[in-house]
């Protein structure tokens, strides 16, 4: 009898197979963590692009004989060039004037992106999980620039 108890306390004492449990428990956790960072990753390359974007709409915007629809298609192809195709808004554009604190007034030019931007990994992860809040956002950028020589149109 005492052969039979001292087998069982043997087995119960072993630790082999412990690395094994330990990496069960560390690897998911360690993916979520590699699939965060890339999807960041993501996000922060679009929204550079979207903000390059934006300076390049309004560096055709501040030129004299320029249209609002000659920066926009400046802006799109900005976005299409750099990889970013899809259903993105129509940039928008503005001209008004800005009062400056000295009490001068000069003539600006804004220009606003907006892309839609999906997650890879969050998004899908989330939605398995019953969540709906990081499926997609929406980047947004704007430059304002000072009109050169002529008038706003």
């Amino acid at each position: 009898m005492v052969a039979i108890v001292n087998r069982i306390r043997r087995f119960w004492t072993l630790d082999s197979g412990a690395e094994l449990i330990e990496m069960a428990i560390a690897l998911p956790i360690l993916l979520i963590v590699i699939a965060g960072i890339i999807d960041f990753a993501i996000l922060f390359q679009r929204y550079e692009v979207v903000t390059n974007a934006a300076r390049e709409g309004a560096r055709v915007g501040i030129l004299p004989d320029f249209a609002a629809a000659d920066v926009q298609n400046r802006a799109k192809a900005y976005l299409a060039a750099s990889g970013l195709t899809g259903t993105a808004p129509a940039p928008t554009v503005t001209y008004s004037a800005v009062t400056l604190p000295g009490g001068k007034s000069i003539d600006v030019v804004k220009v606003v992106v907006q892309y839609p931007h999906q997650f890879l990994f969050i998004g899908p992860a989330a939605a398995l999980l019953g969540g709906t809040g990081h499926a997609d956002i929406m980047l947004k950028a704007a430059s304002t620039m000072r009109l050169e020589g002529a008038a706003a149109p």
